[in-house]
């Protein structure tokens, strides 16, 4: 496995390849199986807590470890009636979360109406935003608009110095992910008693675990603070999981076993029982439904006879529902965990 997989298929064949390559890892123990080891199989659902919707894989960047597959080329966009479908799902449950993502969120024609609807049913909003569509042609006045409907702000800086960042996410991503951090600062954003909500968010670069959550955050924190006067609440680590670009990645240069392994051997079983699947409903731009973003991304549905689209919403079967797992879940589970609120364990 050295050729890259999306340069010998098409789109559709290069997901169909990575299930494939992922179910037949050889050396590695199904992470059903490990699962079973710890009384944790079959895994399930706890209740929803978080809607998580991707509502669209358009994006201003084509980072090297996106697991979206994002990018300015992207027409995949959630529409206004699939968003109302997600709305009056919501509206039958008491989840107090609705976590916005992407590709990059904003450029959703219908961003802000959604986000203006969530407000007014009192759930807390999340925009996963890259940072520097803040600061792009067209959104300038973005971040005004995050800070009066106090929306909470979850954002990817990959590192606190530039070379490293720009080698994941593109040239001169950094120089505006800090200006972008620099105007959320000034609109309150970060700040002791503002309750405008700022996190970070860490991937490492290359095939390696993130290190220990609080010892990177006092490390941004420190170094942020002393290079460009920036503040924000909390970091979040996050491993990079063996799909999409990243398993690309990981094959054209002959190391995918070699992580599969290393996630393996870091099997964390407290990080097991607190993977974000069990309180999470992943919608997807087209209003079909899944266990979590990564599943999304891999076209593996809800199964088990659980209702296939938002139109079919049902809370109770959704709440208790069997979860669907694969072998790229082992990156959810290696060392402290990994989820989109960072370290479980």
């Amino acid at each position: 496995m050295t050729q890259s997989l999306r340069k010998r298929n098409h789109p559709l064949a290069v997901i169909d390849e990575q299930r494939r390559v992922l179910a037949e890892s050889p050396s590695l123990r199904p992470f059903d199986a490990r699962l079973a080891d710890i009384g944790l199989a079959p895994l399930r659902s706890t209740g929803i807590t978080t809607f998580q919707i991707n509502v669209g894989k358009m994006c201003n960047q084509v980072c090297k470890h996106c697991h979206v597959d994002a990018g300015p080329d992207r027409k995949e966009i959630m529409t206004r009636d699939t968003m109302e479908l997600c709305l009056a799902a919501l509206d039958r449950t008491d989840a107090p979360v609705v976590d916005l993502t992407g590709g990059a969120p904003e450029m959703n024609p219908d961003f802000r109406w959604l986000v203006d609807r969530v407000v007014e049913m009192n759930r807390r909003v999340i925009d996963r935003s890259n940072l520097t569509i803040l600061v792009a042609p067209g959104y300038e006045d973005m971040p005004e608009f995050l800070a009066s409907r106090r929306v909470e702000i979850s954002a990817s800086l990959p590192y606190y110095l530039e070379s490293q960042t720009d080698a994941q996410r593109g040239d001169h991503v950094f120089e505006r992910s800090i200006r972008a951090l620099k105007r959320l600062n000034e609109l309150g954003y970060g700040q002791p008693g503002s309750g405008l909500i700022l996190n970070l968010v860490f991937n490492p670069i290359g095939a390696f675990l993130p290190p220990k959550q609080a010892a990177i955050e006092s490390e941004y924190r420190r170094e942020l603070d002393r290079r460009h006067g920036i503040d924000f609440n909390s970091l979040f680590t996050i491993t990079n999981m063996p799909i999409s670009r990243f398993l690309d990645f990981l094959i054209e240069r002959g190391t995918y076993d070699g992580y599969m392994q290393k996630l393996s051997a870091a099997f964390n079983s407290d990080a097991a029982q607190n993977v974000m699947c069990r309180t999470t409903l992943s919608i997807g731009w087209d209003g079909r439904l899944y266990d979590c973003d990564f599943n999304q991304m891999l076209e593996m549905p809800i199964g088990n006879g659980g209702p296939a689209h938002i139109r079919d919403f049902d809370p109770d079967a959704l709440a208790a529902r069997e979860i669907r797992v694969g072998n790229h879940c082992y990156g959810c589970t290696a060392g402290g965990g990994s989820s989109c609120t960072g370290a479980v364990a």
